[in-house]
């Protein structure tokens, strides 16, 4: 899990706007409203995490992507039963 987090943050800290520092990052963090990361950086993320995790997730599992913690959950989940 921990492996995966680090992947996840370096995703993540890509699309961090200027006044967001990629140490405030943590694991409960809200993409939108703590990151101040927009919509379609958000679907950038997505595709970058389909990328790096060689899964593929769908409309609702995006729309469950709030914070970091929700998409560690989903990520886990696509890999057990890709």
């Amino acid at each position: 899990m921990e492996e995966r987090y680090q992947k996840l943050k370096e995703i993540v800290q890509t699309y961090l706007p200027d006044d967001v520092s990629a140490d405030s990052i943590t694991i409960q963090s809200n993409f939108t409203q703590e990151l101040n990361i927009n919509s379609a950086n958000l679907v950038d993320i997505v595709l970058d995490v389909e990328d790096a995790f060689d899964i593929m997730l769908e409309n609702e599992d995006m729309d469950g992507m709030e914070t970091m913690e929700d998409a560690l959950k989903i990520i886990d989940s696509k890999i057990a039963n890709p």
